[in-house]
């Protein structure tokens, strides 16, 4: 029941803390999963990150469920996520209950222009991290520029774009295998 506890916590400073959604949590996570907790391996949060940015919902909310998952099975999944959305859950609620007059304040609107400037700042960050970790060989370099390129110059659904790395990255699997067995 401790580790449970743990995990909602911990999700929830990380879900309460973090502006910006999954992407601005990701240098958060990797703090307190894989140097803190020590729960997974960098390699394993990004293999989280990769599989949870292909699949529906949340990035950060699919990384704290397979983080909970992998610590505790089924109960540690739930209560990690239920930790990573509590916080957006009641904070949504307040602001809903007074947005206008939140919206027509003139400190809150340099407050949301300051986080605004802090959260590209940890997006970027997350970039650079998932860059180094996961763009590894030529193919990381060309699909990345494939990606991106159908990304910013089409209208393309993301879910092309995921669905054409895992097909490209399956093939290349393939034949690095393949002309691996040759060499044999």
């Amino acid at each position: 029941m401790k580790l449970l506890w743990d995990l909602f916590f911990t999700f929830a400073r990380i879900g309460g803390f973090t502006f910006g959604g999954g992407y601005a949590m990701l240098p958060m996570i990797q703090n307190e999963v894989v140097e803190r907790k020590k729960w997974a391996s960098e390699e394993e949060v990004m293999n989280y990150y990769a599989v949870g940015q292909s699949t529906p919902g949340v990035i950060a909310v699919d990384t704290a469920t397979f983080i909970g998952y992998k610590q505790a099975g089924v109960w540690g999944a739930i209560f990690a996520t239920l930790g990573v959305i509590t916080p957006s859950f009641f904070i949504i609620t307040e602001i809903a209950a007074f947005i206008r007059n939140f919206l027509e304040n003139e400190a809150v609107a340099h407050a949301l222009a300051g986080i605004n400037v802090a959260v590209a700042v940890l997006v970027i960050s997350a970039v650079i991290n998932l860059w180094k970790k996961g763009v590894k060989n030529l193919f990381g370099i060309c699909m990345f520029a494939i990606g991106f390129a159908i990304s910013v110059f089409t209208n393309w659904s993301p879910i092309v774009v995921v669905v054409l790395a895992i097909i490209s990255g399956i093939a290349y699997g393939k034949a690095v295998e393949r002309k691996a067995g040759d060499g044999k």
